[in-house]
């Protein structure tokens, strides 16, 4: 069966999947291999004194117990943090930079830092020995709070600095906003708070570690966003060079960005290797991904959005302060910065923005990307001023929208501070969301959800994000005469979007081969020279930009080869791929010859051997996908308990590939914005900087029956800055969604005065709103 671009083929991988089939890191296990528990600080902040472990390594099965004095000895250094070179203050010095030691070094900063290792022979002995070690803690003051950790007075955790606040950081024109909002006819307002996530991936992160002695190489399985990203940074904490390490991730079950970047286990498990001669196996319980996987979000914001008499945009003004946890992680300081910069201006014709961001060190998990990665942030601020604004203004919310909007027209544009679009038509995105939320006859439902005892509501968001770029993509094309079979590789990395479908049905598009005939992998560093890994919402452009380099090689090679066999000159000879015949054919001829052949042909060749080609992309820009989302709910006028009745959303991400598979990527997206804005918060004590919201008993996640059914369509309108005319679609539901939901809430509450509302919305929090006069 041969399926082409913008086909909604089903999933190839989901049988293997949904069947057991897949193999994840804790699948994988190797001859003589050992089990790592790390004991980790109850305290979110102490001194550590001397780490007693004598009873512990003379316990049951215990082979070894490991300090930080042990990894300083092997030369090992810190957890990388690569974003802080990118972020300066706003005089221009550098910011402070924390730095992370593999296994805790003199102080503990968080509760659950690791501060010992222990290595057993079983995962339960070594659980057991892990109870046996004693470390000696003095307990010292923390702050949690994001906004009390920049005050004057508040617990310093990074003594050397003497202040929790890391970088004051500014893009944009000051004055420029000032000017704004002094011409102003009007100023809106809003203080925002965007909450803090635990990530909670379905599969929890795992690491298994070999050292090879005859090579001096070593092997780290682990599922990663990408193998190559993994094993540079790997490069920069560890004590050896990064080329004798290799990274295979095979199926990943969810990233979101947190499994990105390295944590403490990796290097550990690498340096038990090599000091035990065996195989090291860590794997991680629910309870320890509460503690040790890099969190999202956690912003206090402050925007202000000056108009002029007729509604238009002069100038957008925000002031952040946002919370990095205990230590940096990777890109922290780069996710509230750079990351979102020019995006305060959304959709709209803004002539005037500025951006000031205070980063702060709190007694907490760190914070790193999480789907969206500061995107989805500054769209919330954006959108919620718009609907302020609308409000105070007396304007539709659609129509304040319509005024501002960059129009198709003037595309691309390119007036900063707006974004640089290079195309895009949001008017009719919106238009379209409107008529199919049948937007129009609201008034009509929110008089009969009154008569229910219900309040209705009704809110709507455009969203946009810029996808990643500035990255380099490999891939390589083998085709195997002997099974009739060509088999993909890619530096991109599943974590469930379906990659093997996308790629699967690309090929069999560009080749002509039929998709039960084509094979992808992906997930092992020594395969191709290098992988920009999934992140950015841009595997699909970068992905199919390296495979189509990768096919016009395999096909100018093929063309050759045919002509020779046929007798025929090179320019005489055509591939019909395209037309679904994996054929080289002599034009105005019936000599023909198909792909597999000339595999055979080139395999008995002494100077090929095989018939393969490597692609090698690096021509994408940053593509921007956009949208509008219309979300109704009603609230229960004696319980606070709600329902969204109706959720509709029209997006354009330029060229779908595979429709069906988009459609699963919104969905999903749409489900983590929502599980955010009603429910999903982290929850830290401030005496203890305990997590009290440390497992699925006290953390809310959404759940399938929390959910309405989704009315997805899309307009396509090609990007050109990449060869396949795609946005990404990976991230774009979850910039959309919250403020959507949180602008339909506010409407139903309207008559009771509620102009402000912060995520999470519970029902406990929407009774008191309606029924104590809090606003």
């Amino acid at each position: 069966m041969k399926f082409g671009v913008g086909q909604p083929m089903t999933r190839v991988e989901d049988d293997r999947l949904i069947t057991g089939h897949g193999r994840y890191t804790d699948d994988v296990s190797l001859p003589d291999q050992v089990y790592a528990v790390l004991v980790r600080s109850p305290y979110a902040h102490a001194k550590l004194g001397e780490v007693e472990t004598t009873e512990a390594k003379s316990a049951e099965g215990v082979l070894a117990v490991y300090t930080i004095a042990d990894l300083d000895t092997a030369g090992y250094g810190e957890v990388p943090n690569v974003a802080h070179a990118m972020v300066k203050n706003r005089d221009g010095s550098p910011m402070y930079k924390t730095t992370r030691p593999i296994l805790a070094r003199d102080r503990v900063r968080f509760a659950g830092e690791p501060v010992a290792v222990v290595v057993a022979t079983s995962e339960a002995l070594a659980r057991d020995a892990a109870e046996l070690v004693m470390p000696e803690y003095d307990e010292l003051p923390v702050v949690v709070d994001t906004e009390g950790a920049a005050s004057a007075d508040a617990p310093v955790i990074w003594d050397e600095h003497g202040s929790n606040v890391v970088y004051d950081w500014e893009w944009g024109d000051e004055a420029a906003a000032q000017e704004a909002k002094e011409k102003a006819a009007h100023i809106t307002k809003v203080e925002l708070i965007n909450n803090r996530i635990v990530v909670n991936a379905m599969e929890p992160r795992a690491a298994l570690g070999a050292y090879d002695a005859a090579e001096d190489k070593y092997t780290l399985y682990s599922g990663s966003q990408g193998v190559h990203g993994m094993r540079g940074r790997l490069g920069l904490c560890v004590g050896f060079p990064e080329e004798k390490l290799r990274v295979i991730s095979d199926d990943v079950g969810g990233g979101f960005g947190m499994k990105t970047f390295v944590y403490n286990e990796y290097p550990i498990v690498l340096f038990a290797a090599k000091q035990l001669g065996r195989p090291v196996k860590w794997t991680g319980d629910r309870s320890e991904s509460f503690l040790s996987d890099t969190q999202g979000r956690d912003h206090v914001t402050a925007a202000e959005l000056a108009l002029d008499a007729d509604g238009k945009i002069l100038g957008v003004d925000v002031r952040t302060i946002a919370n990095l946890g205990a230590y940096q992680s990777q890109f922290a300081a780069f996710i509230p910065t750079l990351a979102p910069r020019g995006m305060h201006a959304g959709v709209y014709q803004v002539p005037a923005l500025y951006n000031r961001v205070k980063a702060v060190m709190t007694n907490t998990v760190p914070v790193d990307a999480y789907r969206g990665a500061g995107r989805p942030e500054a769209s919330y601020v954006i959108e919620r001023l718009m609907d302020a604004a609308a409000r105070e203004l007396g304007i539709g919310p659609d129509e304040l929208r319509r005024r501002n909007f960059i129009p198709a027209a003037e595309m691309p544009y390119n007036n900063k501070p707006s974004l640089p679009f290079d195309s895009g038509d949001f008017d009719r995105n919106l238009t379209d969301a409107l008529a199919k939320s049948d937007f129009a006859d609201f008034e009509a439902r929110r008089s009969a959800a009154a008569s229910r005892g219900k309040l209705a509501g009704i809110g709507l968001a455009y969203y946009v994000e810029r996808t990643a770029a500035g990255m380099t993509e490999f891939a390589r094309l083998e085709v195997d005469s002997e099974n009739d079979m060509v088999h993909v590789y890619t530096g991109q990395q599943s974590n469930g979007q379906g990659h093997e479908t996308v790629w699967t049905q690309y090929v069999s598009g560009r080749l002509g081969v039929d998709v039960e005939k084509i094979k992808v992998h992906a997930g092992d560093s020594e395969v191709l020279a290098g992988g920009a890994g999934t992140g950015g919402s841009k595997a699909v452009y970068m992905a199919t930009g390296a495979l189509g380099v990768a096919s016009d090689t395999l096909i100018e090679k093929g063309r050759e080869l045919a002509a020779n066999e046929l007798e025929a000159a090179v320019v005489d000879v055509e591939f019909r791929g395209s037309d679904g015949e994996p054929v080289f054919a002599v034009v105005g001829t019936d000599k023909r010859i198909d792909l597999f052949t000339v595999a055979k042909i080139a395999e008995g060749q002494a100077d090929l051997g095989e018939f393969s080609a490597d692609g090698e992309y690096d021509e994408a820009g940053n593509s921007y996908p956009n949208g509008a989302h219309v979300c109704e709910v009603e609230v229960d006028v004696d319980t606070g308990e709600f329902e969204i009745t109706r959720y509709t959303v029209v997006d354009d991400f330029g060229t779908v590939l595979n429709p069906l598979i988009v459609a699963g990527q919104v969905h999903g997206g749409i489900v983590q914005g929502l599980g955010q804005a009603m429910g999903e918060h982290t929850v830290y004590d401030e005496d203890s900087g305990q997590l009290l919201t440390g497992s699925f008993q006290d953390y809310w996640m959404p759940r399938a029956d929390d959910m309405p059914m989704f009315d997805f369509s899309y307009n396509e309108i090609p990007a050109t800055s990449n060869a396949m005319g795609v946005k990404g679609a990976g991230e774009a539901g979850t910039v959309g969604a919250p403020a959507a939901f949180i602008s339909a809430v506010i409407d139903a509450l309207k008559g009771h005065g509620v102009t402000r509302i912060d995520m999470p919305v519970t029902p406990q929090k929407l009774w008191r709103l309606m029924h104590t006069g809090a606003k």
